[in-house]
């Protein structure tokens, strides 16, 4: 390699290296901040309007923020699925009580299974109660939590890790789900429309589906916000779960359409 070559090897690895560097604290910005301006972003880098358009396509495609007009945003939509951070915090309080109610279906000895939903971390956070559990998820958050808690067997789904979602996502996650069977699945869904399960991400949708497959009782847990919005990509009826738990702010009509259609239907109540 001549000395050429070399010095344009060494500026094409510092552009890559100084566009990565950018783009990590673009995300960090976004996520800690909620919404930047794309104007702001171009002052603070030195940098072209279009490198930096550029910069936030790449960022949305990997899932870790929205671009809206004017900047991006970590804030969920019928076409972001948001960030892990965001999720947790958005609906907190309900959240949890329907991870109170899941956990009453939970008896010591059984196998379950919890997709990569931040309503399933908040129920992650209690299964110890209910030890002895085998417990199975792609959900990182998950495994983290419940490493080397005594009585927990836990059994991670490996794949390809999609950070934003901070989870094991696609076909061969899919194929790992495969392997096992379980008690009960505990799972939510980004939206419900005209009786349907909707989600943002075929990845998502391919180990959604291959866990319900490999559960004994599925349960869909969901909050009034998921029955507002509008999903890409559908993933399942909701008669094809064995239970809804859902907040008692989903609408009257989406109640009574899911007891028609032979559902059973927990309703949890929330705060005043």
């Amino acid at each position: 390699m001549t000395t050429g070559e070399q010095q344009s090897q060494i500026g094409a690895e510092g552009r890559v290296d100084r566009q990565r560097d950018r783009q990590q604290r673009i995300r960090d910005r976004v996520v800690s901040e909620g919404f930047v301006r794309t104007e702001s972003l171009v002052a603070e880098f030195g940098v072209s309007l279009m490198t930096i358009h550029r910069d936030l396509d790449a960022l949305q495609a990997q899932g870790w923020l929205r671009k809206i007009r004017g900047g991006a945003t970590a804030l969920p939509s019928a076409m972001f699925h948001g960030d892990v951070a965001h999720r947790m915090a958005t609906q907190a309080d309900t959240k949890r009580r329907l991870a109170r109610a899941a956990l009453d279906l939970v008896t010591p000895g059984q196998t379950i299974m919890i997709d990569e939903s931040t309503t399933g971390l908040y129920l992650a956070q209690r299964l110890t109660e209910r030890a002895p559990l085998t417990v199975i998820s792609n959900f990182l958050a998950v495994l983290k939590l419940l490493a080397g808690e005594p009585g927990v067997n836990l059994i991670a789904l490996g794949g390809s890790y999609f950070p934003a979602y901070d989870a094991f996502l696609g076909l061969h996650t899919a194929e790992a789900v495969r392997s096992f069977r379980a008690d009960t699945l505990f799972m939510s869904t980004t939206a419900i429309t005209h009786g349907r399960c909707y989600h943002q991400s075929q990845e998502t949708i391919q180990v959604k589906r291959a866990l319900m497959e490999s559960a004994t009782r599925k349960v869909l847990l969901v909050d009034h916000t998921k029955f507002a919005r509008h999903g890409l990509y559908t993933l399942a009826p909701l008669t094809s779960f064995d239970l809804v738990i859902a907040d008692d702010r989903i609408p009257p009509a989406a109640q009574k359409h899911i007891r028609d259609s032979g559902v059973a239907l927990t309703i949890v109540a929330t705060a005043p």
